[in-house]
């Protein structure tokens, strides 16, 4: 018995027409992405361009294609370009046009600025149609790679030896440019050449030297508040019980630049932070995100080159939209944990749950259904009264949808999505680019929820 098989002529499908409505399905992400760019206020956008030129692509666009390539892991600008000749969805976005990567990475530089303002509709889009109400944020923050090099970054002790060893070699070379003795040159030598490739590299290595020293006081500056905040629990602590507090007293921070401090040529804004995933230590920026716990959805976003994560609860508040709302509660781990932070979440209307720390693993259950306890005294330091705040049934509540909410976001962006590394370079454009990650992530998230929206309806 013959069996027969299906068989294709690949010649013959080559001819054939397709029409790209039968490759996208209505509920497909690409036409969700087009659908939210025509609702965006692109005014901005539109002032920047000039009067002058060939005929520019309409930033709508650009922008769809960006957001939705970003949505779906890819970050080139080549395999963008790419895309729009081979990717229905893409040649969808475009418009059966094909925008060279130059033309999408230029754009994608020169309008960083403006997704701010178009994260900030996008949520308030999210918001009118009933998909976003601002409750319990999880805030949290991960590290993500620079494009720097890791071979490029000088530590503060090498750039001084380096420095010193430079300084001899300029005044030894200058010593025998003035000899009369020609003789003691070695041949094929340019002795004005070589003293000036040396200055030139004194030069960037001074710079170098000020922006660590630059560096160190801001360090000191903000160590200092917790020094003081250590100073004073133990004051505290001393008149309380009557005895003298066990351990050392807190040593004061040093504004001078410690011996590992690093200054990366490849990217000077980035700083060497330890990578979790490995253990190891490289060229990182620390990237924050508010999340809304019953959504899902990234409602405030910064970044920065501090590897600590006490001085980024502000600006991640900050960030998040007034229009929205003031959120209820925010949840936080230990590493946020400062009487400066929960003053600042207080200030803003916004019960503060931070660990005070560690959570023990493998509880038992007595352990973990243990009632609050007492009520601490009024003149009970902060951290025992925010660990008893933990233990009442509604901080449990909150807190433990922290982890179960922060955590996918960024699992989600790092592996779903496969964004490990920033394309560009400088604290600036980076900003911009964490904002136009978190923007795809949300119009993924959007996309999905209103299908679920649109299916319980049904």
């Amino acid at each position: 018995m013959t069996r027969h098989f299906k068989t294709v002529d690949y010649e013959a499908t080559l001819q054939t027409s397709v029409r790209l409505g039968d490759c996208l399905p209505e509920d497909h992400l690409a036409r969700f992405v087009v659908d939210i760019v025509a609702q965006l206020d692109l005014k901005a956008l539109y002032a920047r361009y000039g009067n002058r030129g060939g005929q520019p692509y309409a930033p709508e666009i650009l922008l769809g294609l960006l957001f939705y390539a970003y949505a779906n892991g890819v970050f080139s600008s080549r395999k963008i370009e790419q895309a729009t000749k081979e990717t229905a969805a893409y040649r969808y976005l475009a418009g059966n046009l094909a925008p060279d990567h130059d033309t999408i990475a230029t754009f994608r530089k020169t309008f960083l600025p403006e997704l701010q303002a178009l994260f900030v509709q996008i949520l308030l889009l999210a918001r009118e149609t009933g998909l976003l109400t601002l409750a319990n944020l999880s805030l949290d923050g991960t590290k993500i790679a620079a494009d720097a090099s890791k071979s490029k970054a000088v530590s503060y002790r090498r750039l001084l030896e380096i420095e010193a060893k430079l300084n001899k070699e300029v005044a030894e070379l200058f010593a025998l440019a003035d000899t009369a003795d020609t003789r003691s040159v070695a041949e094929g030598m340019d002795a004005p050449y070589e003293i000036a490739r040396r200055e030139a590299r004194l030069a960037r290595l001074a710079h170098a030297k000020s922006v660590l020293e630059a560096r160190a006081a801001e360090r000191a500056a903000f160590e200092q508040v917790a020094y003081e905040a250590a100073l004073r629990r133990r004051t505290e602590k001393e008149a309380r019980t009557g005895k003298k507090p066990r351990g050392k007293p807190p040593a004061p921070p040093s504004s001078t630049p410690r011996e590992g401090d690093q200054y990366n040529f490849t990217d000077p804004d980035s700083r060497i932070m330890k990578n979790s995933r490995d253990a190891g230590f490289s060229q990182h920026y620390n990237a924050q995100a508010a999340v809304e716990q019953s959504s899902l959805l990234i409602v405030g976003a910064s970044l920065s080159n501090h590897a600590n994560d006490q001085g980024e609860v502000v600006p991640t508040l900050t960030a998040i939209p007034e229009a929205l709302g003031t959120p209820k509660a925010a949840a936080l781990d230990a590493g946020y944990f400062s009487e400066t932070n929960i003053a600042a979440l207080e200030g803003a209307g916004i019960e503060a749950l931070i660990a005070t720390g560690r959570t023990e693993h493998n509880q038992s259950w007595q352990a973990y259904f243990a009632g609050a306890g007492p009520v601490p005294a009024a003149d009970a330091s902060v951290r025992e009264k925010m660990a008893y705040k933990l233990r009442t049934a509604a901080g449990k509540a909150i807190y433990r949808r922290r982890k179960c909410t922060i955590e996918p976001v960024f699992g989600t962006i790092k592996e779903v999505l496969g964004f490990r590394q920033f394309s560009l370079r400088g604290l600036a454009n980076v900003r911009g680019e964490w904002c136009l990650v978190c923007l795809a992530f949300n119009l993924r998230r959007l996309h999905i929820l209103t299908l679920h929206q649109s299916q319980t309806e049904v």
